[in-house]
């Protein structure tokens, strides 16, 4: 399959999948942060878990800083097109380029005009969130400030709740909105909490952050990153779907890959 036959089809399955995707209540979801053009750590992860009983979910950053982004994206839209239901891939900031320009962005600027379009129409089709039944919420930045997680659905890229799902960081101390940092809107452990309570969800799996700890907010919200593009390590995280309740991160294990 060429490449746009390729990105037509992948935004064709893309399109039938609802910006809040819910996960299975069985079986085992696997979490996966940045990759950032890491082909080898997309690869090492598709190949031991993408079976039929699990579901992988890419929290997104697929591209950029990396020296495979474009054999990445690729691969990772094969394997879309091949397994639907067992692979989300989530939206990351660095996929929505065209809707707010960022840099580096080796990736885009190395398209041409014609193929930066074309990748931009396939990859605004990503949905935004995960979630599940037993309390987990998985989207690559920080949490929406909405009513209710299914008005997820009705986000368009480059508006504010895009904006805080794809583009916000957390800092571990007090507070709600803590204003911006080269575009990127700051939240506090009140914010945290109090939307966690609206959603009735007990833990977040974020990516997005490498300057911060993996583990906050009371064992509450993981922040990963599977590239060596910032870190030393690669980690992922496994949650069973089917545990009546998942508490804290307590009940996730987290992997180095």
């Amino acid at each position: 399959m060429d490449e746009r036959s390729l990105l037509e089809k992948a935004g064709q399955i893309l399109e039938q999948e609802p910006r809040l995707v819910t996960l299975p209540n069985r079986g085992q979801a696997i979490f996966v942060g940045d990759t950032h053009g890491d082909l080898d750590a997309t690869t090492k992860v598709t190949e031991k878990y993408l079976t039929k009983n699990n579901v992988i979910v890419f929290l997104g950053d697929y591209v950029d800083r990396g020296d495979h982004s474009l054999e990445n994206m690729l691969h990772l839209l094969r394997l879309k097109i091949q397994h639907p239901r067992n692979l989300i891939l989530l939206m990351g900031n660095h996929e929505g380029f065209l809707v707010k320009e960022f840099y580096p962005a080796n990736f885009w600027l190395e398209l041409s005009q014609e193929k930066r379009e074309m990748f931009n129409g396939t990859l605004l089709r990503l949905p935004f969130a995960v979630q599940s039944v037993n309390g987990i919420l998985g989207l690559h930045g920080a949490l929406p400030d909405v009513d209710r997680l299914e008005e997820i659905n009705t986000v368009d890229p480059g508006d504010e709740t895009w904006n805080q799902i794809v583009w916000g960081d957390f800092q571990d101390m007090e507070g709600e909105a803590l204003g911006e940092y080269v575009g990127r809107p700051q939240f506090g452990r009140d914010y945290f909490d109090r939307l966690m309570s609206r959603f009735d969800k007990s833990v977040l799996i974020r990516a997005h952050q490498p300057n911060v700890s993996a583990n906050m907010f009371g064992k509450r919200c993981l922040t990963l990153f599977t590239s060596f593009a910032y870190l030393p390590f690669r980690s992922i995280a496994l949650v069973d779907l089917g545990q009546p309740k998942i508490s804290s991160l307590d009940d996730v294990t987290v992997e180095f890959i």
